[in-house]
């Protein structure tokens, strides 16, 4: 048995030991090289843009801290991942890095020593970006000046901080390629599925993921909860039951530009992305990912389910108490039939998110409350009261039971026990 378990750590070190090999080995050394670019300082505008479409700063960016000199913490259900300085800071950012250093690092998840990078960065989205706008984005941090903050060790568990075993992780999951276009579709649609699957990565939250993190690459786009972040990003197929559905392309693109439609508002991780990015981009721009998204086949992702036993207690007593919480607490914002007052008060009533089998988002709303984010075409966003203050675990079940059950909405009942973990959940 011995002789087993020490030939099997052999092969798991071995095997990626010979990949690696077989990777630096067929790596192209000049592939995509960089063009000459006429007006540089056009080059850098539109780098800045496509930062904001990236959302960099998000993750490279501390609270309080200076612009881009990284530190901040991404949390992974594999320890905590620190976002590397890309200021020009030669010792501690990028200042060393050439065009074809950061065009590595964007399309083939390597650092300029050819290391590999941990997807937390998502470069599996990213290796779409074409070299055109690599090189833009490099332009742009050209710009930044330069911090001298040393980056932060990984607290990574073990063997997830052996960087080398991401050479097994690449084969299963990660392929380089450039986003190619499809003839048959409009140009407002390439564009669209350009920056849905390129630099805005959306699939890094909207796809389930495997136990080692990888995405699951038949459910793409398809739900998923959120790593490390206990929120569920819901499925973005427009034939998917608990996706986008009958929404309009007008009310996606108002929904990606101010945070809030006549179909419902974002919060919690999605309200950041918002706030940072996406209001940030170009009427067409916006039109271009809700065409596109409007334009997605059902995913297989999970619907709604057939509503269930309570899990502690009588239903119908349960659902009971959940009307009675719902009048005294919702009934003033989101209507006694559940209709709301969009954009203020989404609607609840026919809302499919509601359906989904997991119950975490409705039950983080009640028990954190939260905010639409502030945009320019949203600027004073009305706001969720929280009530886990004032309501205990069975009360927040039977009334996210409630409006998960009621005006045609058919989910699950809610278990205390849910709630109850939930509420320790950090909040984002």
């Amino acid at each position: 048995m011995k002789r087993i378990l020490i030939g099997a750590l052999v092969a798991i070190i071995l095997v990626p030991l010979a990949i690696v090999g077989v990777e630096l080995a067929s790596e192209p050394q000049r592939a995509h090289a960089a063009a000459p670019v006429a007006d540089q300082a056009a080059q850098a505008v539109r780098g800045a843009y496509l930062a904001r479409a990236g959302n960099c700063m998000a993750c490279h960016t501390t609270r309080g801290g200076k612009e881009y000199a990284g530190g901040r913490a991404i949390e992974t259900p594999f320890g905590n991942i620190y976002a590397p300085n890309l200021t020009q800071d030669q010792e501690t950012g990028i200042g060393s890095w050439t065009p074809d250093d950061f065009w590595r690092a964007i399309h083939n998840g390597k650092s300029k020593d050819g290391s590999f990078l941990y997807p937390a960065f998502p470069y599996p989205n990213y290796t779409k970006v074409t070299r055109a706008d690599s090189d833009a984005l490099y332009a742009y941090f050209k710009t930044i000046p330069a911090v001298r903050q040393p980056n932060l060790e990984h607290e990574l568990a073990f063997p997830y901080n052996q960087r080398i075993l991401l050479a097994f992780w690449r084969t299963l999951y990660f392929t380089p390629g450039e986003f190619e276009q499809q003839p048959a579709r409009s140009a407002e649609w390439n564009r669209g599925a350009y920056l849905v699957q390129g630099l805005g990565h959306c699939s890094a939250c909207h796809t389930p993921r495997t136990a080692l993190g990888g995405s699951i690459g038949e459910a793409v786009l398809g739900g998923g909860m959120i790593p490390a972040m206990d929120w569920y990003a819901p499925a973005l197929g427009s034939g998917d039951e608990t996706g986008l559905g009958e929404w309009e392309a007008a009310d996606i693109a108002s929904l990606l530009k101010t945070g809030v439609s006549a179909r419902g508002a974002v919060f919690g991780p999605m309200a950041e992305v918002v706030s940072g990015s996406l209001q940030h981009l170009s009427g067409a721009d916006v039109d271009a990912m809700a065409a596109y998204l409007k334009s997605l086949p059902t995913t297989g992702a999970t619907v709604h389910a057939k509503p269930a036993a309570a899990l502690a207690g009588d239903a119908e007593a349960v659902l009971r108490a959940g009307a009675k919480l719902y009048e005294q607490n919702c009934a003033a914002c989101h209507g006694a039939g559940g209709k709301g007052a969009a954009p203020a008060y989404p609607p609840l009533a026919g809302n499919r998110s509601l359906a989904l089998d997991t119950a975490t988002n409705p039950v983080r709303m009640v028990l954190n409350g939260g905010f639409a984010p502030s945009t320019a075409g949203n600027p004073r966003p009305y706001g969720m009261p929280l009530f886990g203050s004032t309501l205990n675990d069975s009360e927040v079940a039977a009334v996210v039971s409630y409006i998960r059950t009621s005006w045609g909405n058919e989910g699950k009942l809610v278990s205390p026990l849910e709630v109850s973990r939930l509420r320790g959940a950090p909040v984002h």
